[in-house]
């Protein structure tokens, strides 16, 4: 699937405010007053921002892992 403006998360945007624009996304399609092209286009965006925030979440999981990592080699040695 090509990426278009809606789509494109740049890597400038934080887990933070990714996180709150999917907050706000969820909360207007759930208020069911969007018509039915700007509710796909909401849901493509957060489709879009909930990949951002995995692999920022999994970004964070392999740093602390290595740091773990880190520290266990430092104690064993």
């Amino acid at each position: 699937m090509e990426e278009n403006k809606i789509t494109a998360i740049p890597e400038s945007v934080t887990f933070g405010v990714a996180l709150a624009e999917l907050e706000d996304i969820v909360r207007e399609l759930e208020g069911g007053e969007l018509e039915l092209e700007e509710s796909l286009e909401r849901y493509e965006r957060g489709v879009a921002l909930l990949r951002a925030c995995r692999a920022r979440l999994a970004d964070a999981q392999q740093r602390v892992t290595m740091l773990v990592g880190e520290i266990e080699e430092e104690d064993a040695g």
